[in-house]
């Protein structure tokens, strides 16, 4: 009786462990493979957004460089934003904790149907509209143009989502997928 018991033991620790092998592997979710595509999660410690409209330059720049650490991150604003402007936008991410610094951007613009940008702002006079496009002609964001309205304050964010669904609602939050970075600006328009 007691060999029955350890031989039925053994057959039922066998196959747990034989359908543990088969979820593991077939399982997209742990191994960064999402819709056929490998994602390896970049550490972003600086995000900088770079307004222009020609003569003046606004730079809006977020760093963490220790990530989750204790440090607190800064945000450094060049200054305020024109009033009834038009602005060429540019976005870089990096990983300063390389040395040099890993441009994520370029990872960003090759990977462009597996990435998009969504630039928002609390201020209502501010449009945003993303100039760069994937191969497939949907938006990236990591070029735009902002156009300002009246003078006034509030905020500006800045997220990139991974695996988005393209073409979407141009909302962050219609656009599932995962967060990859979302920095929140305080900015002022004079």
């Amino acid at each position: 009786m007691k060999n029955f018991k350890s031989i039925k033991t053994i057959k039922l620790l066998a196959l747990l462990f034989v359908a543990n092998i088969a979820a593991v592997s077939c399982s997209s979710d742990d191994d960064g493979d999402d819709h056929g595509h490998h994602h390896d999660e970049e550490l972003i410690t600086t995000v900088t957004y770079r307004l222009t409209n020609g003569t003046d330059v606004v730079t809006l720049e977020f760093q963490d460089l220790d990530g989750d650490g204790s440090a607190a991150p800064t945000y450094d604003i060049s200054g305020p934003l024109t009033a009834n402007t038009t602005y060429t936008g540019s976005i870089q991410l990096l990983n300063e904790t390389e040395n040099p610094a890993d441009n994520i951007t370029e990872e960003v613009q090759n990977e462009g149907d597996e990435h998009e940008f969504f630039i928002s702002s609390s201020i209502s006079d501010i449009a945003i509209t993303k100039t760069d496009v994937d191969e497939n002609g949907n938006p990236i964001g990591i070029e735009s143009s902002l156009t300002t309205g009246n003078a006034g304050t509030g905020t500006l964010t800045v997220i990139l989502k991974h695996e988005p669904t393209k073409p979407n609602d141009g909302t962050a939050d219609g656009a599932g997928g995962s967060t990859d970075v979302q920095v929140t600006f305080n900015i002022e328009v004079q």
